[in-house]
């Protein structure tokens, strides 16, 4: 038997994890697939030869985990894996069940495995919403076999569900569907008698496929919710138009969650094209997340890491502009000074780069971290200081101001670290110009420049 949500109880053999579909069902959860060879999408894990698949198949499948964006087919996965491994399977939703619900399907699992030895599966929806103490509560139940867990996720596994319990599952991760996939699944649902739309005989036209499927983003889901609203107000023979399907989808939405995963990719998508000197590529992640409603200052705060990490010296002017922009952004708000924070973004991604400054303060910290101790010289003590030194250390400062072009040789470092550099200037922007004067003054007894060779390596 099977659990679904809500307590109902249908068999194992049922043709999807709730059992044989109903017409009071979405059309989303009637064309839910029953056989492994019908799902559409994610061959990668899948298809023959390929483990999740595999496995499947052969009615072996342990505890796993199953990563990956709305309507690309979780939960049809877990309902295959409960049908093909003929356990009965039990839905948990991690939003409105807890920790008592829990123990009672374990109770149920024990009795059921003493009767007769059948296994439970435990689908728990949405498993990132459980706080860590209910992720623990199932461990022991997991380990000692008593239950399978299937846990659905749209977060990253590694940030959403503790470690213990991912050590004890296999992660797949569920690619969003690609355009032809979507169309698929509407083509099928259209002409599906016993689940879908067949017996409306409803048409719609390959381009109104189409653009259905473009619109949906890899959401099965989504594009089959659109199909059942349009097709709702149809009558029997009707053709389904895009500008019904349109008002039926409403606005698009912008994939990105301000909090966890879809935010954090885009910052880094931005980063690195900026890194990369792509500003058309720069310009689409920060209007992506601005369309989202995301707060332009947290670009702002990227793009100032941006201007010492990855433009430096080659460009100090970058962190000028930036910090300008920030500041004209506060003053004019959104609506206008978001064309500050993207000009700040287009200055920073056609820059000259140079991670320089970034490896030299790594390579400074190290330095200071291994020699915590090492004494002041004392020529660099102020005036009260240096009369207290041991009278064999003392030595004159010398002011450079006193000796032509402002410069005079004398060390600077603890005698320890003498002829130790941080600060490699790079070949381009400023930092040419940094360069020259640096060797002008190392032929005057200066630091000593590295050679090219010793360079530092660059930051992935």
């Amino acid at each position: 038997m099977t659990r679904g949500a809500g307590g109902r109880s249908v068999g194992a053999e049922g043709r999807s994890l709730f059992g044989a579909a109903a017409r009071t069902e979405p059309l989303a959860a009637r064309m839910r697939p029953d056989r492994l060879d019908d799902v559409v999408g994610q061959q990668h894990l899948l298809a023959i030869g390929r483990p999740l698949g595999d496995a499947i198949r052969n009615g072996t499948v342990g505890s796993v985990i199953l990563t990956g964006p709305s309507g690309t087919g979780k939960t049809t996965i877990a309902s295959l894996i409960g049908r093909y491994t003929k356990q009965t399977v039990v839905v948990l939703n991690a939003v409105t069940d807890g920790i008592p619900r829990l123990r009672e399907i374990v109770a149920e699992a024990e009795r059921r495995l003493d009767d007769d030895g059948h296994r439970t599966l435990v689908v728990v929806d949405e498993i990132h919403r459980w706080a860590k103490s209910q992720q623990d509560a199932l461990l022991p139940h997991v380990e000692s076999g008593v239950i399978s867990l299937c846990g659905a996720t749209t977060e990253v596994p590694a940030f959403a569900v503790v470690g213990a319990l991912l050590s004890r599952c296999r992660v797949y991760a569920l690619r969003p569907l690609v355009v032809a996939d979507i169309v698929q699944v509407v083509t099928r649902a259209l002409h599906d008698v016993d689940h879908g739309l067949g017996s409306a005989s409803l048409r719609a036209s390959a381009d109104a496929v189409h653009w259905l499927a473009e619109q949906c983003d890899g959401d099965a889901r989504r594009a089959l919710g659109a199909l059942e609203a349009v097709a709702t107000t149809l009558p029997s023979g009707a053709e389904i138009t895009i500008d019904a399907l349109s008002a039926s989808l409403g606005v698009r939405v912008v994939a990105y969650d301000r909090v966890d995963v879809d935010r954090n990719a885009v910052l880094s998508a931005f980063h690195k094209s900026c890194r990369g000197s792509d500003p058309h590529a720069a310009l689409y992640w920060l209007a992506r997340a601005l369309l989202a409603g995301e707060d332009a200052q947290v670009f702002l705060r990227r793009l100032a890491a941006i201007a010492t990490e990855d433009v430096g010296l080659a460009d100090p002017a970058a962190l000028h502009v930036v910090m300008t922009a920030w500041e004209a952004y506060r003053r004019l708000g959104p609506a206008e000074g978001e064309r500050a924070v993207a000009q700040a973004t287009v200055y920073c991604a056609t820059a000259p780069k140079s991670n320089r400054l970034y490896m030299a303060w790594s390579a400074a910290r190290t330095a200071a971290q291994e020699t915590p101790s090492l004494p002041v010289p004392a020529h660099l003590l102020n005036s009260e200081m240096h009369l207290r030194a041991d009278e064999a250390r003392r030595v004159a400062y010398q002011y450079p101001h006193d000796f032509p072009a402002a410069f005079v040789a004398q060390p600077y470092q603890p005698e320890e670290l003498q002829g130790q550099t941080y600060y490699h200037p790079g070949p381009f922007g400023e930092e040419k110009r940094i360069a020259q004067r640096l060797a002008w003054w190392a032929e005057r007894g200066g630091p000593a420049l590295p050679p090219d060779d010793e360079s530092p390596g660059t930051r992935r």
